[in-house]
């Protein structure tokens, strides 16, 4: 342990440098969404199914980190090493909390601004597909349950059976990346559904989408290939999200041509800009459906 926290003591500055930058480009990058659904003041659009299995991979990657024999090892270091030192080695740890705690933020904001149809609003698309406010709530209540249940898994296997951690954080990791892998996938198929970005951020995807490229190989870098089953979850993401961010651009591109070829007061122009958030106030006030705090509708 002593050889191990003294490759720790002098760590490598480009690599600090790299790390902190996309700690903050993690938190950065998921402020535009937060914003957006709080604007429009619905999470139109954001797949239930999406929210669920993103919200449970990050679980799942943020347990694997913290059981993972490396980063216990970096962590353990702490009372070692000098203070940049303990920082640099737990910057990975810190980029995937991050990381996982901004998603929850989504999942909450994801329930507290579901669209409820009232007697005064009408839905906006009625559909009998559409999610209803009681598969909301069973969302957050799973997602809820499983980091319970995740945390008290992770806590077994560190005091009462150390020597298979590794195998444990494995687990964590291999089951992050299944749900990783299919995690935009109901997003995708949303978005295809509606024809319509609704309270996606492209902004939010056009910052992660290359960053999930850079983070993977800061990962990978640090964890080496022994690490796989933490910065695959990553790699996965990336080229999922990639998919939806193309289509979110092709479908916000021709929406903004409609909208010039059409008077302001299109009965066409209106509907899609509705849809996608960009209408006027007036017409915002008008087709938006009630959200979970402003709304006394049932569904």
């Amino acid at each position: 342990m002593v050889d191990y926290c003294d490759a720790l003591r002098s760590p490598n500055a480009w690599n600090f440098a790299l790390s902190l930058f996309i700690l903050f480009g993690i938190l950065v990058s998921y402020l535009p969404q937060h914003y957006r659904i709080i604007v429009r003041r619905s999470s139109e659009g954001i797949s239930p199914y999406f929210v669920l299995l993103g919200t449970t991979s990050g679980t799942f990657a943020f347990a694997n980190i913290l059981t993972l024999p490396t980063s216990r090892a970096d962590l353990a270091c702490c009372n070692k090493i000098s203070a940049f030192g303990c920082l640099a080695g737990a910057l990975g740890v810190a980029q995937i909390g991050v990381q996982w705690s901004c998603f929850t933020v989504i999942l909450l904001l994801f329930l507290l601004f579901f669209p409820r149809a009232s007697p005064l609003s009408p839905p906006r698309h009625p559909t009998s597909a559409a999610p209803s406010y009681r598969t909301a709530v069973l969302v957050v209540g799973v997602c809820i349950t499983h980091i319970f249940l995740t945390v008290i898994v992770h806590l077994i296997f560190v005091y009462r059976f150390p020597s298979q951690l590794k195998a444990c954080a494995e687990f964590f990791g291999i089951a992050g990346t299944i749900l990783a892998a299919i995690q935009f996938l109901p997003q995708i198929y949303t978005t295809w559904r509606l024809q319509a970005i609704g309270s996606l951020s492209i902004p939010m995807m056009c910052i992660q989408t290359p960053g999930s490229f850079v983070w993977v190989g800061s990962l990978a870098g640090r964890l080496g290939a022994a690490g796989w089953s933490t910065w695959g979850i990553y790699l996965v993401t990336g080229v999922l999200q990639g998919i939806l961010l193309i289509m979110a651009i092709g479908f916000e591109m021709r929406d903004r041509r409609d909208r010039k070829k059409h008077d302001a007061g299109g009965p066409e122009r209106t509907e899609r800009a509705v849809k996608n958030g960009s209408g006027t106030v007036e017409e915002r006030q008008d087709n938006e459906r009630t959200a979970l705090l402003g709304g006394e509708g049932q569904n």
